[in-house]
Formats: structure tokens, sequence, C-alpha cells
């Protein structure tokens, strides 16, 4: 049985961990080409297919797979959030020091990296474990038309837009990415092990569990963006805060976008379904009306 000694090894002292550094040559994925590249070839491809399959009547049966697609994530989820949190309270420990100088505590490294601050180490692994699960992300994509659901602009921009912003915080050693990842993966594990719950048949929450989840982790988003700022401001600099400031505008983006879509499919939908209610409760009532007409509505 493993130990706890044993998991931290193998997730925050191992060699690989330790002596990773992002670089164009060594890292795949890492060049702008690919980024670009990937992205435009995943909106294609999901065009395409959504295209491809309006012809089709039925939908194309996955099977097992959504299902297991989701239990993987949530796993490769609870594995980064456990392997950042273990890596950064193992650079704490071992760069404690070095903050007393500049009166650096955890919690401002956590959202500020001091400037000079280069992507190698233990953290900067997890960052990159990170990125390359965006790209396991946008299966969803995929299954959602496969499945015949609507392909919405929210959709591909919002894991568009997930991958350039991982990408950025390697690239620059944006501040705010660890206490970023803490708060994504801890969202997406308890997401997606509900997808998989759900999948296999389970009993579903009787609100919209899934958008409050997004709902929560956006405002949370918003709190830490604003902490990056005053910190900023207040120690003199904080690295990365080119890539954070278009970080902050994409995530502001996604915030409109995502609340553009809850009211619209969420909001205006249960109004209409309390009228829908409403007028069929006055129908009932009605002694004139036609029995063909309540079923109707329904």
């Amino acid at each position: 049985m493993m130990t706890l000694k044993t998991l931290i090894y193998y997730l925050s002292e191992h060699p690989n961990i330790i002596n990773f550094r992002w670089s164009h040559t060594q890292s795949w994925g890492s060049t702008w080409s690919f980024l670009f590249t990937s992205i435009l070839t995943y909106i294609l491809l999901s065009l395409f297919l959504h295209l491809f399959l309006l012809l089709r009547r039925r939908p194309v049966p996955l099977g097992p797979i959504p299902a297991m697609h989701s239990l993987f994530m949530a796993l490769i989820s609870l594995t980064i959030f456990t392997g950042i949190l273990f890596s950064a309270a193992a650079e704490i420990r071992d760069t404690r020091w070095f903050w007393r100088r500049t009166n650096t505590t955890p919690f401002q490294w956590f959202l500020c990296f001091p400037l000079g601050t280069r992507p190698s180490g233990r953290v900067f692994f997890w960052s990159y474990i990170f990125y390359l699960t965006r790209f396991l992300h946008t299966l969803r994509t995929f299954f959602a038309i496969l499945l015949r659901r609507k392909l919405s602009f929210f959709r591909l921009f919002n894991h568009s837009i997930l991958i350039l912003m991982s990408f950025l915080w390697l690239e620059f050693s944006q501040s705010f990415q660890i206490i970023g990842i803490l708060l994504t993966t801890s969202i997406y594990s308890i997401v997606y092990g509900y997808r998989f719950w759900t999948a296999i048949g389970l009993r579903s929450a009787c609100f919209p569990f899934v958008i409050n989840c997004q709902m929560v982790l956006l405002a949370c988003n918003v709190i830490c963006h604003v902490g990056v700022l005053m910190l900023h401001v207040k120690k003199g600099g904080c690295n990365g805060i080119g890539a954070w400031g278009i970080n902050s505008v994409l995530n502001a983006a996604i915030l409109l976008l995502f609340i553009n879509f809850y009211v619209n499919s969420h909001l205006r939908g249960r109004r209409k379904r309390t009228a829908l209610t409403s007028d069929n409760r006055d129908d009932v009532g009605k002694v004139n009306v036609a029995p063909d007409t309540v079923e109707t509505r329904k």
C-alpha cells in the first residue's frame, strides 16, 4: 500500500519533477506555432463534424466512452491538484530563507511570483501537465456533437481560451497560476466526478450542479485577479504581469459569455416553464377547454 511519504515523493520530489524546465526544444507542445495550429485544428474539426452530422438523423452511440472520459478527467484533475499542492509546499520549504529578505509570505507567493521567476521546477511541471490536459478537455466538444447536441460559440471559445491561457502561464512564468490551477482542478474533479456519476445512471442533483460549480470558479478567479493587481502595486511588480493582463481580459470575456449563456439557457427557460405551467393550470380549470389543447402544451 502506498504511504504518504511515497506519494509525496512521486508527486513532488521525483527527479523528473524537480528538474523540469519549460523549453521550446524539450517540452512537447511548447511552441507558438503548435499552440495556434492546435486551436485552429480543434475549431475546424468541430465545425466540420457538426456540419457533416447534420445529415444524420440519429445520434452516434458512444457507449461508455463519455463516462470513462469523465472518470479519467476527475482522477487526473485530483492528481494535478494534489501534485501542485505538495510541490508548492516543497517550494515554500526550500525558499523560505529567501522570502524573509523580501518580506514575502507564502500567500503572496501563491498570487505573485517574484520578478525574474523562470518556468522550471516542481510547480511548473504540474502547470505543464495541466496545459496538456486542456487538450483532453476538448474531447467533450466532439462528444456533444456526436450526441446531436447544439454546438455553441461559447463552448468553442471557452476551450480555446483555456488552452491559450495555460500556455501563457508557462511561457511567461505568469503569477496567479498556482492558485488558478488549484481552483480549477478542485472544481473539475468535482464536476467530472458528478458527470461520471450521472453517466452511469445514478441520480442527478435537483439543481444545475455543473453550472453552479462553474459560477463559483469564475467568481473565485475574479477575486484572485484583484488580489494579483493589489500585490503588483504594493510589492513593485509581479512576474509575467503582461500575460496576466491578457489573462484577465480573456477571463472577463469568458465571464460575460457565461452570464449571457446562463441567462438565455436557464433563467429565461425557467420563466417560460413557469408561465407554461400557469397557463396549463388555468386551462384545466376551464370547462370548455379541449383535452388535446392541454396535452399539446405539456
